[in-house]
């Protein structure tokens, strides 16, 4: 989620527009304090939100600590950023927003089948519609998309290209069949 908002460019103004608290876990943070996220600026994006209070950094219970140990050490594991996010909105009843299939079927398994959100309901979510002016928050899905690798549900790709149009769905290779639907695009 981090990663996409920080490319879309309109990541601090979406989350601030979003009504509900943000929550991100001390482990998340820890994994953006690396020379890349330094260089991409994903750790001053991190940082800005924190001490901004935009954002709220929790630690885990005992509860997300017995849930993120299980998830990081069974077959299929999941990356540490990932399993707290899931074993802390499990244990306080937050909505974790994952983008990649196995921490999503993961989260999904753990919350009684409820599916975890997705970046792109950040991005379209109508609070942020509202505070992008004009058409920003189709640039930011675009952004994200084409920049940060942004992952979405086959069921909405459609819906994102007419959004963002063809021209520039050509050129956002994390779209779902990007390789079969780019051909379509082209040869149509």
């Amino acid at each position: 989620m981090l990663i996409n908002l920080n490319a879309c460019t309109f990541g601090e103004q979406v989350l601030r527009a979003i009504p509900n608290d943000i929550i991100l876990t001390e482990t998340v943070v820890e994994e953006l304090n690396h020379e890349t996220s330094y260089a991409n600026g994903e750790n001053g994006f991190i940082q800005r939100l924190i001490s901004e209070n935009v954002v709220k950094v929790v630690e885990m219970d005992d509860a997300a600590v017995r849930l993120f140990e299980m998830m990081i050490s069974s077959p299929g594991s999941l990356d540490d950023g990932e399993a707290a996010t899931i074993g802390v909105a499990v244990s306080q009843g937050f909505l974790p927003i994952i983008d990649e299939r196995k921490g999503r079927a993961r989260a999904q398994s753990l919350m009684n089948g409820q599916a975890p959100a997705w970046s792109l309901d950040l991005l379209v979510h109508p609070a942020a519609q509202s505070e992008l002016v004009g058409d920003g928050y189709i640039e930011a899905v675009y952004l994200a998309l084409r920049k940060g690798r942004m992952r979405i549900d086959e069921e909405r790709c459609d819906a994102v290209v007419q959004l963002i149009g063809i021209e520039r769905a050509i050129t956002c290779s994390s779209l779902p069949g990007f390789k079969e639907r780019r051909e379509f695009w082209l040869s149509a």
